[in-house]
């Protein structure tokens, strides 16, 4: 590998249905000159949407780069961990809703993919559930106001979002639910609201639609009134009253376990995750939902509203969040001088708001500008950094 510790980044943008047309280029001057959704920018080495990097004034995929010399790109401890770049990083902008959904667990990863390998199920089929044997945690950091869904609410939460509609549809599920406030009561009511269709389907959302509107005010509600357009007729806008409702301020971040059902709404923000593809749907979707397989891989338990939140340690204008897998860290620096960061990891930095000034021991310097991002191999070693306003920083 040539002594070059600084590598510019060529990311793919993925133009997916929901993501926004204006907020990419709105917030980092990127064009878009085909007026195209840009939901998300991928930095990282995933096949799915590879980055490029410029070494020794060529061009070359990040994946390729980090092969040719894997032990000093990744540093040793990294390779015989995990033999690639860990993690995937992302700028996520979403116009419209993503879908309900549960991301499986390293052990259920593994398996399932191995399964439908075996089976000989396309990857990219329609009806494909694990696209690769990687688990999927992550973290979104908001850059707007970003609204999402997380985790399940109290069981007596959901029930009594769920009688206070009195949908007599429903009257049977709800009873039953109400009688096994539980993990198993509430597989057994998500599950068979997934199943609903025809009539009772149609007619239980139709009375969920006219008390929404009848509600001012009221986050759950609003957002289901929004939602109702962008997804008419499917199931998953009965999710709000299963899941949390949240809406992040700039700055604010949030983890997503494994096995926890969630969506992003609305907003535009950083999001780094273990770098995988895997994704299996609970509704806000026209693709492919396999209720079974979603019901294994999803843990039936609420989650402390209070606690999902991330909250960082600061240090000297640092934000270091805090991340309970081994497979990525996270960290944001607001008005830095000169300081000196050592590195023992693969790391992508990523400018936010003003460029980014880098400095190597060897005499190497770099200017990142604002919506760029720079590669760095575990074998820099250390670097100082000079930014007058934010940039992000992906490690492991």
């Amino acid at each position: 590998m040539t002594q070059q510790y600084f590598l510019p980044m060529e990311n793919v943008i993925q133009d997916y249905a929901w993501g926004s047309v204006t907020s990419i280029h709105s917030l980092f001057g990127l064009e878009n000159p085909e007026n195209k959704p840009q939901a998300e920018i991928w930095m990282g080495a995933h096949s799915g949407g590879c980055s490029k990097v410029t070494a020794a004034g060529e061009s070359v995929r990040l994946d390729e780069f980090v092969n040719a010399n894997k032990s000093a790109v990744l540093g040793q401890a990294i390779d015989d961990k995990f033999g690639e770049l860990p993690y995937l990083f992302k700028v996520l902008a979403a116009a419209s809703a993503l879908s309900i959904q549960v991301h499986p667990s390293k052990i259920q990863a593994e398996q399932g993919f191995a399964k439908e390998e075996s089976a000989g199920i396309a990857r990219t089929a329609g009806n494909r559930n694990y696209k690769d044997p990687n688990h999927k945690p992550e973290l979104v950091y908001a850059l707007t106001r970003y609204q999402a869904m997380n985790g399940f609410r109290p069981y007596e939460e959901i029930l009594a979002n769920f009688e206070q509609l009195n949908i007599a549809e429903l009257a049977g599920l709800i009873d039953a639910y109400k009688a096994s406030l539980n993990a198993e009561g509430l597989e057994a009511l998500f599950v068979s609201m997934l199943k609903l269709d025809g009539e009772v389907k149609d007619a239980a959302l139709d009375k969920l639609l006219s008390f929404a509107e009848a509600q001012q005010d009221d986050e759950t509600f609003e957002l289901i009134q929004w939602l109702k357009d962008l997804y008419p007729g499917d199931i998953g806008l009965f999710s709000p009253l299963f899941l949390h409702v949240l809406t992040l301020e700039p700055g604010e971040a949030m983890f997503l376990h494994a096995c926890t059902p969630h969506a992003y709404c609305r907003g535009t923000g950083l999001e780094i995750m273990a770098s995988s593809d895997n994704v299996l749907r609970a509704g806000l979707t026209p693709k492919h939902i396999d209720v079974e397989e979603l019901a294994a891989c999803t843990i039936f338990e609420p989650k402390v509203r209070a606690e999902l939140l991330t909250v960082p340690e600061l240090d000297n204008g640092a934000e270091h969040y805090p991340i309970p897998v081994e497979d990525f860290k996270f960290s944001v620096y607001t008005g830095q001088q000169d300081r000196c960061v050592h590195v023992s990891t693969p790391e992508i930095l990523f400018a936010l708001d003003e460029p980014v000034e880098l400095t190597h021991s060897s005499g190497e310097t770099m200017t990142v500008q604002r919506g760029h991002s720079v590669f760095i191999p575990a074998s820099a070693d250390n670097y100082t950094v000079t930014c007058t306003g934010k940039f992000a920083r992906a490690f492991c």
